[in-house]
């Protein structure tokens, strides 16, 4: 297996067992906002599950066809609406969702050829592989996950 493909990969499995491990925390600890003026920890979780869903629909599927790549959503829309949602919806529901969202990202990534990893992409003015992409993404898992663990004390 190619070797970035295995780092994504190994990547989405922590995350799930990560936010699994969140389901022990009490109802006050998963409404707890990160700082002054943050998100909460139940808003974090639930902001992955849009931009997971993003990516498995339009990113991965053109660029391993290499077409062009659609413009993402409205980041501070997509993020207020998750947030919003997240709010209303059940510590176990929220991390549910999460789950099955990396589940589904976890299998289309175990379908990219090997040869696509380190071709690069136009995303924007910005020339990408579709390894780079992801880590960035993996890298913006790890800021929210340290964000949590920080709060948390753990």
């Amino acid at each position: 297996m190619n070797k970035h493909k295995e780092n994504i990969l190994n990547h989405i499995l922590k995350s799930i067992e990560f936010v699994k491990s969140l389901e022990n925390l009490s109802e006050n600890e998963w409404r707890t906002q990160i700082g002054e003026g943050k998100w909460t920890i139940a808003e974090i979780i639930g902001h992955f599950a849009p931009w997971d869903e993003f990516v498995i629909k339009y990113r991965i599927p053109q660029m391993i066809l290499d077409k062009e790549l659609p413009k993402g959503p409205d980041l501070e829309k997509t993020n207020s609406k998750s947030a919003s949602i997240s709010r209303n919806k059940s510590k176990q529901e929220t991390i549910n969702k999460f789950i099955a969202k990396r589940k589904e990202l976890y299998e289309a990534i175990q379908d990219v050829p090997d040869n696509c990893w380190e071709k690069k992409f136009s995303l924007g003015k910005t020339e990408i592989s579709l390894y780079d992409y992801l880590n960035g993404l993996a890298e913006h898992d790890h800021h929210h996950f340290e964000q949590i663990k920080n709060t948390l004390s753990l």
